[in-house]
């Protein structure tokens, strides 16, 4: 006998592009099984462009019913469903990782990454309340970087989309475009929370979650529940130093380098250029502004996911490592 359907709805947001294989008949099969198993009032809706799961998130958190989201997709469906939704106390959200890339739950641990496999370790899942970056308006779930990891980022897509290269070509190129033929710097003002710094920086880095770019770790110790954003200030630096920067810099080892790397915590960060020469990276998506505002948005999103999972599973919590520490943690990273 089918269980009686409850109010809550169980909406699964999925991107049918997502991945490299077509994953929506497994998505169908999981919200028939918790419509069968559970009563649920499950539906599925299908993307349609870029952009849409925020429309559609937002127009049914509008209505003031109380509905579970879970994005199928990467992280860019992740950040689509997390901006239609964020501050909505009606409205909370999963993910389905069927994407090909997938940072966001790499903040709780490889093992909780299966049971966000299976919609029946989510649908009834304890929401915990999650900080948000805003960026000009743009909701962001992880890392907002500005400049030379943005700029690269938007270059690979824009190689990838003018089909000239693809894949890892795609990112050779943009990596010489950037790295070889550019200037590693551009000159800014950066404000963080009223202490204001001018000069030349390669990389600003607004952290809220631990990982980006497939998993690049640049700060340790942030996390999305503690109401600040870890800030990481890269001052212009020459090439030799930078490809000696890079790897303890995608393994939280940035302390290793205190002549170039300054870290703050701060809630308000604004990034002035007197040109249009600030390339910001949100969850992967790239813009260009002359001014980036980017500030937190606490406790923003309602999120939900296994029981016991923990957004702060990989956080590294003591900032204070010596040298010698901070090569033994990049070693076992």
């Amino acid at each position: 006998m089918q269980k009686r359907v409850t109010t809550l709805r169980h909406i699964f947001i999925i991107n049918p592009h997502a991945g490299k294989q077509d994953s929506r008949q497994h998505i169908y099969d999981m919200a028939d099984a918790l419509r069968e198993e559970h009563g649920l009032a499950v539906e599925c809706i299908l993307t349609t462009s870029p952009g849409n799961a925020t429309v559609v998130a937002r127009e049914i958190a509008e209505s003031g019913e109380e509905v579970r989201f879970y994005a199928c997709g990467g992280d860019g469906t992740v950040n689509e469903v997390a901006n239609g939704i964020a501050g909505f106390p009606n409205a909370a959200m999963t993910c389905i990782p069927i994407g090909t890339g997938n940072d966001f739950l790499k903040n709780f641990g490889s093992e909780v990454y299966e049971q966000f496999l299976d919609a029946r370790c989510l649908f009834d899942g304890e929401v915990q309340e999650l900080d948000l970056i805003d960026c000009n308006g743009r909701q962001c779930l992880t890392i907002a970087c500005c400049g030379l990891d943005a700029r690269i980022a938007a270059d690979v897509h824009k190689f990838g989309t003018s089909h000239v290269v693809g894949g890892m070509g795609a990112y050779i190129a943009a990596l010489a475009a950037n790295f070889v033929f550019k200037s590693l710097a551009r000159h800014w003002t950066v404000e963080l929370d009223g202490e204001v710094r001018e000069g030349d920086f390669a990389i600003v880095t607004v952290c809220n979650g631990r990982y980006y770019g497939g998993g690049f770790m640049p700060m340790a110790e942030a996390s999305m529940t503690d109401g600040v954003l870890n800030t990481l200030v890269i001052k212009k630096v020459s090439r030799p130093v930078f490809l000696r920067f890079v790897g303890p810099y995608s393994k939280g080892g940035y302390r290793q380098f205190p002549d170039y790397a300054t870290a703050y915590t701060a809630k308000e960060i604004t990034i002035r250029s007197a040109k249009r020469d600030v390339t910001v990276c949100l969850d992967g998506e790239t813009m260009e502004t002359d001014c980036a505002h980017i500030r937190l948005s606490d406790k923003k999103l309602r999120f939900f996911g296994p029981r016991g999972c923990s957004p702060d599973a990989t956080r590294r919590q003591d900032a204070s490592f010596t040298a010698e520490e901070e090569n033994a943690l990049c070693a076992q990273s």
